[in-house]
């Protein structure tokens, strides 16, 4: 899987509601009620990467905030996988 060049990169993060490209990552920040909501967007976000065979960078948990990152390592940046997975959390959480 090849890394998305900057014109189509920009386009297809435009896709992904509230993903944003941090250097060679997207991230998202989710706000959520409290705890139990945050570790239960973690579970759900866990399950989706599973499917995918897709994992994150990191997933920063806070008591009402989540931030998520991916990056497809093989290809040292953003790929089509990363955006895909992004509109997929989208659809769950």
């Amino acid at each position: 899987m090849e890394k998305l060049n900057p014109d189509l990169l920009l386009q297809r993060i435009k896709e992904a509601n509230g993903w944003f490209v941090d250097g060679n990552s997207i991230k998202k920040v989710f706000k959520t009620k409290g705890f139990p909501q945050t570790a239960g967007m973690v579970t759900v976000i866990s399950a989706i990467c599973q499917q995918f065979d897709h994992h994150p960078d990191y997933i920063l948990m806070k008591y009402s905030e989540l931030e998520v990152s991916f990056s497809t390592h093989s290809a040292g940046g953003i790929t089509d996988k990363d955006i895909e997975i992004a509109l997929e959390i989208n659809k769950f959480v």
